[in-house]
Order: C-alpha cells, then sequence, then structure tokens
C-alpha cells in the first residue's frame, strides 16, 4: 500500500495484539488453546501460576512434567504425537513456537500458528494430538521451557514422530 508523501512504500504490520493486550492469532488450530497468564507482582520478584485444574483443556490430565533447556537460536525438529497432549510453557527467556495442523479430518487442516512467549510474556500453549510443532529460541541466552504432558513418555515405544526444522512437508520456518 502507497502512503502519500512517502518515497519508499513497504507493507503494513498486521495487527499483533488486541486492545487488552492479548496476542492477536489471526489462524488458529482447531484444539489449540493459547491460554495468557498473567504474573502475579510480589515484593521480592513475581509468581506465575503455569497450570490450575480448573482451566480444563479438554479434561486431560497430567502424566508428567519435564523441563527443555534450548541454547540461543537453537530450534527443535519438527515432532509431532499420536497420544499425547503437550503443554509448553517458557519460563526463562524467550521463545518462537510454530504449529502446524497435520490432522486430516481437522477443519484446519494445514494451518500454521504461531506464538511467541516467555518470561515477558508468558502463556501456556496447549498442543493437541496431531498438530506439529517446533520450538526456536529467539533470545540471547539459553531458554527453558516446561511441558506439562497428559501421557508419560513410554521408553520402550515413544510416541513421538519427527521431521527435520527444514522439512518441505511443513510450509513454514521457524
Amino acid at each position: 500500500m502507497d502512503v502519500e508523501g512517502w518515497s519508499i512504500n513497504g507493507p503494513k504490520d498486521p495487527q499483533l495484539v488486541q486492545p487488552d493486550w492479548t496476542p492477536s492469532d489471526p489462524v488458529g488450530i482447531d484444539g489449540v488453546d493459547a491460554r495468557p497468564i498473567v504474573n502475579v507482582l510480589t515484593d521480592d520478584g513475581y509468581l506465575t501460576e503455569i497450570w490450575r485444574s480448573e482451566w480444563g483443556d479438554g479434561d486431560v490430565g497430567i502424566g508428567q512434567v519435564f523441563q527443555r533447556v534450548i541454547h540461543p537460536r537453537a530450534a527443535s525438529g519438527w515432532h509431532a504425537h499420536r497420544d499425547t497432549t503437550d503443554r509448553l510453557f517458557c519460563a526463562v527467556g524467550r521463545v518462537h513456537i510454530a504449529l502446524f495442523d497435520g490432522r486430516s479430518a481437522s477443519p484446519t487442516h494445514r494451518a500454521v500458528a504461531t506464538f511467541r512467549v516467555g518470561a515477558e510474556r508468558p502463556a501456556v500453549i496447549v498442543v493437541p494430538p496431531g498438530v506439529w510443532h517446533a520450538v526456536r529460541n529467539i533470545g540471547i541466552e539459553p531458554a527453558v521451557y516446561l511441558n506439562v504432558v497428559d501421557v508419560a513418555y513410554d521408553y520402550e515405544a515413544p510416541d513421538h514422530y519427527r521431521l527435520p526444522i527444514d522439512t518441505p512437508q511443513i510450509p513454514f520456518t521457524v
């Protein structure tokens, strides 16, 4: 779009946040929930609620909680689960979480959604089975994110399917 009086023009930014500063995600994925979290300021820092049972999320339980440290600018490969629901929460640093709906029967099949979250803008991203996801550290220090899964990792038969970060099967680069 040309702006009158400008000698150089570029594309206008899309809406990134709502008036209450919650993120705008123009493309959603069926079954994905992005729950913004508000830090509670205390006299000596802040408290962040990561999960509460009344938040629901399809009534899936908790089978395991683990943390993942990811180095600056590093990215996990794309991965998905057949049975497991992930709940991702970045506790330290900043990460870019990209999702791709690989479920052929989903109303949002082949949709992409992205979230930039971290200590400054905490959120829990709920990723249902069949949704491919990748995480990139977009900060200059190591990032730490937690995963609260409904099904504990099965050492003998992992529920993990993987693709390289640059796979041509997913039309997005994280």
